[in-house]
């Protein structure tokens, strides 16, 4: 079988690393290398690393719409064409250029989270669960069939960066599967994803990391935890402007206007939101590191108090 992989950040890796196995992917695809670091030189993705450690061919066309790009596509008669997380979007002659079509590893359990950012989209909700699909792509934003599926509960404390990690390992898995039964003629059976459930998993954006103190404190601390490592929540505390690593809601009464400081102490910053409060624990200044809210307070002499 010949298989040719799409892919570009750190969640593809261990899905071509699957892939690879048996020595069957003949090119990986990947966007160009981009600026990177304080210097802003150009660093290659972490899927063209993989590659080249693995002495695979490796393409960065700019856009697969280009024929010239489609033509060198159409020479590697490909048999299979993966794709996971490569962030270019495949026209129609693409996902009908491989014998068996486009599998994408898909991480959420869809049609709930189609989109962007699937992992952080779960967590930020507070869904009990979500997981990995094998989707047989087509023309339309994850809409596909499903092939294969998986699913794990989400932590009451995970991160998205952890959560991130499980997911990357869990779709290798089950991508594995997948190639493991069409290897043996058995292409798994696409069930068309439901009508029902259906939501959109819109990209991150950094304004979102603001914390909101007129918001419960319950969705505050899932943001917190959804989007570390990236974007990272803030908020503007006592003043000063910080980076939110670690919190937990607390299911407190106050009468206390949003945003007020209702605590400070050894166990974290207690900030009163529109229901209950949220405690800071994990804190970054600007320009320094993340460090205990206790350590934070130890600048903060005047605020060290506990309600």
């Amino acid at each position: 079988m010949r298989i040719v992989f799409a892919g570009t950040p750190d969640f593809a890796v261990p899905s071509l690393r699957a892939a690879a196995q048996r020595g069957e992917v003949v090119a990986v695809y990947t966007q160009p290398d981009r600026p990177a670091g304080r210097g802003r030189g150009l660093a290659p993705s972490p899927v063209k690393r993989e590659a080249l450690a693995r002495d695979l061919p490796v393409l960065q066309p700019e856009t697969l719409r280009d024929p010239a790009a489609q033509a060198q596509l159409r020479a590697l008669e490909p048999d299979l064409l993966v794709v996971v997380a490569y962030g270019l979007i495949l026209p129609r002659a693409v996902l009908a250029m491989p014998r068996h079509g486009c599998w994408n590893v898909h991480a959420s359990l869809l049609p709930r989270w189609r989109g962007a950012a699937p992992i952080q989209r779960a967590i930020q909700a507070g869904d009990a669960q979500t997981g990995v699909c094998l989707m047989q792509m087509e023309a339309g934003l994850d809409t596909g069939p499903v092939l294969l599926e998986a699913a794990a509960a989400i932590g009451a404390t995970e991160t998205g960066g952890q959560r991130h990690d499980r997911l990357a390992a869990l779709g290798a898995e089950v991508l594995a599967d997948g190639l493991g039964l069409l290897r043996a003629g058995l292409l798994p059976v696409a069930q068309p994803q439901p009508a029902e459930g259906v939501t959109y998993a819109h990209k991150l954006d950094k304004a979102e990391a603001r914390l909101n103190w007129s918001r419960p404190a319950g969705e505050l601390a899932r943001t917190v935890r959804a989007f570390d490592p990236w974007p990272v929540a803030e908020a503007v505390v006592a003043g000063e402007r910080l980076r939110i690593h670690g919190a937990v809601a607390l299911d407190v009464a106050h009468e206390a206007a949003p945003g007020t400081l209702l605590a400070a102490g050894r166990d974290g910053i207690d900030i009163a939101c529109r229901q209950g409060a949220l405690r800071l624990r994990v804190v970054q200044r600007e320009g320094g590191r993340a460090i205990t809210a206790a350590d934070w307070l130890n600048a903060r002499r005047d605020l060290a108090r506990d309600g």
